[in-house]
């Protein structure tokens, strides 16, 4: 099979993440003979720097006329004084608006050769624990209303959260059909003792879980989610949530894997064409030094090839020689305590050597 995919590589590590994973896919294409076309566009930061936005036009028809989207990370110190509107963050609810992506799947998964760095007490992690975070990605309270205005004491902000009844039943529909293939069980998160939009939440997910007899689900409030991720993450296996409580709590699940450098996401919609990344962020401290992690970006080529092109050994393939990779005790700098560490290239090639 032939595909092709844009890559969006980003400020910071961004570049050299992309390229490791473009590495990966090239050696899986090899050994399953399929060939992946790589068409590299401009996002974030650069971007700004080269042509004066975010997100160019030609950025976003790459990405609409390729198969499926590779993206790094954007931003940095270097731009944190430009306005709201021409932030380098601001071309990633565009890339996702334009694409139609509602849908984030952010998995969190304790790898067995990692319980050591898991910053939780021995016993809670001891089994381990594998979440799939399915995380409402369009619409909330970072796509709502907002401003500026003269208030009671004096100049005040304001932004505004809204959800409507197709936009909760679309996810709700998606984390139920996640759950129904994994261990059949689901959290919805919300805050419906205080927000109308979480009480709205609630009662539709409640009204589609009437179509998943074979689900068992529950309702959880968020600052409750947020202590029992800690106290015991082995309970949940699909969690659904709004956009601003997934965002949080997905990176609060990367801390306790051991390392966010470690945590993939898919973003999709209605089509097979999907927008994947990790999860952390453009890490500027160690931009250009070879010192990134680049698994989590390797996993999320491994959704890819599962989500948009169903390719399931491809993407078992890619798992499982990270799961090697680790069990050999090959680690990153952001993992390496008793080991040497790896460069990001040197990571690369032992993931590679694995397939």
């Amino acid at each position: 099979m032939n595909y092709t995919i844009a890559l969006l590589k980003g400020d910071g590590i961004g570049p050299e993440i992309v390229e490791s994973a473009v590495e990966v896919l090239r050696a899986v294409g090899k050994k399953f003979n399929h060939e992946f076309e790589f068409k590299s566009y401009l996002i974030g930061g650069i971007a700004i720097d080269k042509v004066g936005e975010p997100l160019p036009k030609e950025t976003v028809d790459g990405c609409l006329s390729a198969d499926s989207v590779l993206l790094g990370a954007v931003g940095g110190p270097k731009w944190d004084n430009l306005g709201g509107n021409v932030r380098p963050e601001k071309a990633l609810l565009g890339i996702r608006s334009a694409m139609g992506l509602f849908t984030n799947l952010r998995p969190a998964k304790l790898y067995p050769a990692l319980k050591d760095e898991c910053p939780l007490k021995a016993e809670i992690v001891e089994n381990g624990f594998d979440i799939m975070i399915v995380r409402e990605l369009t619409g909330g309270i970072y796509f709502g209303e907002r401003g500026y205005r003269d208030g009671k004491y004096g100049e005040e902000a304001f932004d505004t959260e809204a959800y409507s009844r197709m936009e909760i039943e679309r996810i709700a529909r998606v984390a139920f059909e996640t759950a129904r293939k994994r261990n059949k069980k689901l959290t919805s998160i919300d805050k419906a003792n205080v927000l109308e939009t979480s009480r709205l939440w609630r009662k539709i997910v409640k009204e589609i879980a009437k179509d998943y007899p074979d689900v068992e689900v529950s309702d959880m409030l968020v600052d409750n989610a947020a202590m029992q991720l800690v106290k015991n993450p082995a309970q949940f296996d699909v969690i659904v949530t709004s956009n601003m409580f997934g965002d949080i709590l997905s990176d609060e699940a990367s801390q306790i894997t051991g390392s966010i450098g470690m945590l993939p996401s898919a973003s999709l919609g209605d089509t097979k064409r999907g927008l994947y990344e990790p999860i952390h962020g453009s890490a500027p401290d160690i931009a250009g030094q070879n010192k990134a992690n680049p698994i989590a970006t390797i996993l999320s080529c491994a959704m890819m090839l599962l989500y948009s092109f169903d390719l399931k050994k491809e993407s078992d393939a890619i798992l499982n020689a990270v799961d090697k990779t680790l069990e050999q005790g090959f680690r990153t700098f952001d993992l390496a305590r008793t080991t040497t560490p790896l460069s990001t290239t040197e990571m690369t090639e032992k993931i590679i050597e694995n397939l």
